[in-house]
């Protein structure tokens, strides 16, 4: 039985303020087997599947767990556009320059990744800031208690501490490739002289990265200092 479906379909009806009734009176079935359906107690047929895609405007591919986008799209490399934080938004100065750091500041970070030629250093990366994000967004999606957490398949009372277990291991996985110290299958960097750096090198080889990383380090110690000396 797929495990996403029964998710999906419950967060696509509350989402659009519809009653478990309605839903199923518009979809030609009874409530109790609608409620079967949501709940993962029965699994529907093909035909249905195309039904309940139609009725809610989505793809089946999206009711069933393998997209994320309900149009069915699939992203690729390519169709990701680059974003320098520069994009035009009605949001404070402060807003914009700390989103153009942090973005700048992750472009030479996976530039430096790329450079060592590691691909456990370039997979850990990715997982480490996608997982950090993720749990940020639950912090502020969970900040409104009518938001339905059918959104994840993760509950809630889990997510943050097993996310952050991910983490830890992948900041242990980086801390080792990027030290040359291979662990199990992961490869690691080779030669770490590839990763020597310096301001003079940072700004010549990156250099329209460079300065929004120095401002972030600049940043980020100024809040360590703070926070010590409170």
């Amino acid at each position: 039985m797929n495990s996403d479906f029964p998710r999906i379909i419950a967060l696509q009806r509350k989402e659009r303020q519809i009653s478990q009734k309605q839903a199923a009176n518009d979809l030609g079935i009874s409530q109790a087997l609608l409620s079967h359906y949501e709940k993962g107690i029965r699994e529907c047929g093909l035909d249905f599947l195309v039904k309940i895609a139609d009725y809610y405007n989505v793809s089946c591919d999206y009711l069933l767990g393998r997209t994320p986008e309900p149009e069915g799209r699939t992203l690729s490399a390519s169709d990701i556009p680059d974003d320098d934080g520069n994009n035009s938004m009605p949001s404070p100065e402060v807003v914009a320059f700390n989103r153009k750091i942090i973005n700048n500041s992750i472009s030479l970070l996976f530039s430096l990744a790329q450079k060592a030629g590691s691909i456990t250093l370039i997979k850990e990366i990715s997982s480490y800031l996608m997982l950090n994000v993720y749990k940020l967004f639950r912090i502020v999606y969970n900040a409104n208690p009518h938001n339905d957490q059918k959104l994840f398949s993760v509950p809630k009372v889990v997510a943050n501490d097993d996310a952050s277990a991910i983490v830890s291991m992948n900041e242990a996985n980086i801390k080792a490739a990027s030290s040359g110290v291979p662990i199990g299958e992961n490869d690691c960097v080779k030669d770490a002289e590839v990763l020597y750096l310096t301001t003079a090198i940072l700004s010549q080889t990156y250099p329209e990265y460079s300065s929004s990383l120095l401002n972030l380090i600049k940043i980020s110690e100024e809040s360590i200092h703070k926070k010590r000396n409170a």
